[in-house]
């Protein structure tokens, strides 16, 4: 198994960072809360809002904040309904990004998300002009530890993963939409000694990527800085392939 999914790496980097920001906790409360109104309250009936749940849990989110989301999604409390739309846009450099957003106000939204694109050297594309060049996949990344390359493959193999990438602190896993519950259960029953999901999650992987160095490397990860700082935006996800030394200014 082969491959290499550079911008999750990139986002994993920068996950301490976003929680500083305290930009973290409301963009998994807006999760939580969709997830629930969808597919219902209970996390063993909803393999989204167990998604949602886990991942809350693992950055030390309050049981309370957790349990007032849900209740909200499923209208037990007064809550905001949130609104899910994904925007397409082309970078510096001709790099593709995906944004997915959640927000109860799509005017005020698309108005902030077209300012902040432009000023940063972008432009909002048409719908499916850059999602083609995306497939959605299933992305779990476990910690390396007493175990080896071929001990997790023996585990995920025959649960339906498709692809095994080692980076210098932990295994990127992925897989099709449909196996990630199954893979995600395989590893924490596998009984490999101290191993632990770091996280799980649905993302657009990108069939191709596209080499971004200098400025254009610089420019595109200021814009997607400045995408994720914005309020309703949830996730974003690039094809760019960016310079090492750009993205450690990020990380």
């Amino acid at each position: 198994m082969s491959g290499h999914s550079k911008w999750s790496t990139i986002k994993r980097k920068k996950g301490a960072a976003d929680a500083a920001r305290g930009k973290l906790f409301t963009k998994m409360i807006k999760e939580i809360t969709i997830a629930a109104r969808i597919g219902g309250g209970d996390p063993n009936g909803n393999p989204r809002l167990r998604l949602a749940v886990q991942q809350a849990k693992s950055k030390n989110m309050p049981i309370d904040n957790i349990t007032r989301a849900i209740k909200k999604g499923t209208g037990e409390l007064e809550g905001v309904h949130y609104e899910e739309i994904v925007y397409e846009v082309y970078g510096p450099g001709g790099v593709a990004i995906i944004v997915d957003s959640a927000t109860d106000n799509k005017n005020r939204t698309v108005a902030e998300l077209r300012h902040l694109i432009s000023r940063n050297g972008g432009n909002l594309a048409e719908s499916g002009s850059v999602s083609w060049n995306f497939e959605r996949k299933g992305v779990i990344n476990v910690p390396k530890g007493n175990y080896s390359e071929d001990d997790i493959l023996n585990v995920i193999l025959d649960a339906g993963a498709d692809d095994l990438v080692t980076e210098d602190e932990f295994f990127q896993i992925t897989t099709k939409v449909e196996h990630l519950e199954p893979v995600r259960k395989a590893i924490e029953s596998s009984g490999l000694a101290g191993i632990k999901i770091e996280s799980a999650s649905l993302q657009f992987v990108p069939k191709q990527t596209v080499r971004v160095e200098g400025k254009d490397a610089e420019h595109t990860m200021k814009l997607i800085a400045a995408l994720e700082d914005n309020d309703d935006v949830q996730n974003v996800y690039t094809n760019a392939d960016i310079d090492e030394k750009i993205m450690a200014e990020f990380s």
